[in-house]
């Protein structure tokens, strides 16, 4: 081959080469400025315990987180240190996740108050490295043995702008717990449980955005007095949260609505077993 043909095909290999790269440079740039922005990120923070129906509870929570996009999920175990089949169980969710132990201190109850306070300590602390490329966030305490309807994600959480509230099914003795919604706006609640509570909700009955959550310091404190001992009543008064604020979800369907979200509770079996393995299988018997 001469050397003016081998130069020509250098020429058009080159000329082409270039012509690509542009092209996908063009083609990336659009893309990228034709892509919507990112939804905001779901925060769901769960305290957990070691229990013998907790891995089947993690399991069941794990599998609705799967199907809802852009979850960052922060579990908090009441423990001196994490366990590795919970660690496994988070990974397998395919979410970012936080996964740290917290031992309840003396004082606090041992309900997830303290695990809940500590979440909330490493959102305000580590906020940028939580958030990625989201620009926006809402907070959701999901506790590991509810069932969750995956609308209650997609179609209520995601669009919290402050304080969003919807109806909880099982809560509080009552086969329903709700908002007392007039035209679009929280005028009380119908509740069985505490109805004077100035926020009458169960923790899985509400979402704040997170911008309201880190410009305030509220945690879950050892006590909460004028919420009859729950803990909801406390951290959102000292949010500064109004009833004006109340963002009611779900009212707006015909009747009969739709619940989302149930307060279960697994049923814990008797097990006369202490040890970790049975029968070759890990097993939690509730000891830290």
């Amino acid at each position: 081959m001469s050397l003016p043909v081998i130069l020509c095909i250098t020429m058009i290999v080159a000329f082409l080469t270039i012509m690509a790269s542009s092209n996908g440079r063009r083609i990336k740039f659009y893309v990228e400025r034709n892509l919507p922005p990112l939804e905001p990120l779901i925060i769901v923070i769960t305290p957990t315990y070691k229990r013998p129906t907790r891995l089947a509870d993690m399991t069941r929570l794990s599998n609705t987180l799967r199907l809802v996009p852009h979850v960052h999920w922060i579990v908090i175990e009441d423990g001196f240190d994490t366990v590795p089949f919970v660690e496994n169980l988070l990974r397998r969710s395919t979410h970012n996740y936080t996964y740290m132990a917290v031992k309840t201190p003396q004082g606090y109850p041992k309900r997830g108050w303290y695990q809940r306070t500590s979440a909330l300590w490493l959102l305000r602390n580590d906020t940028d490295s939580i958030l990625g490329d989201h620009k926006e966030g809402v907070v959701f305490f999901g506790d590991d043995d509810n069932s969750y309807d995956t609308r209650l994600f997609t179609d209520y959480i995601r669009h919290v702008k402050k304080l969003g509230m919807w109806a909880v099914g099982l809560a509080g003795g009552s086969p329903v717990e709700s908002p007392d919604v007039v035209n679009g706006s929280v005028v009380g609640y119908r509740v069985k449980w505490g109805p004077r509570r100035k926020f009458a909700v169960d923790m899985a009955g509400f979402a704040i955005n997170l911008d309201v959550v880190l410009n305030t310091t509220a945690v879950f404190g050892k006590t909460c007095k004028q919420g009859f001992g729950a803990p909801e009543p406390c951290l959102l008064e000292d949010m500064g949260f109004t009833q004006e604020d109340i963002e009611p979800f779900g009212f707006d369907q015909e009747e009969p609505r739709e619940l989302y979200v149930w307060h279960t509770q697994t049923k814990q079996g008797y097990y006369t077993v202490n040890e970790t393995i049975f029968n070759s299988f890990y097993f939690e018997t509730g000891k830290s």
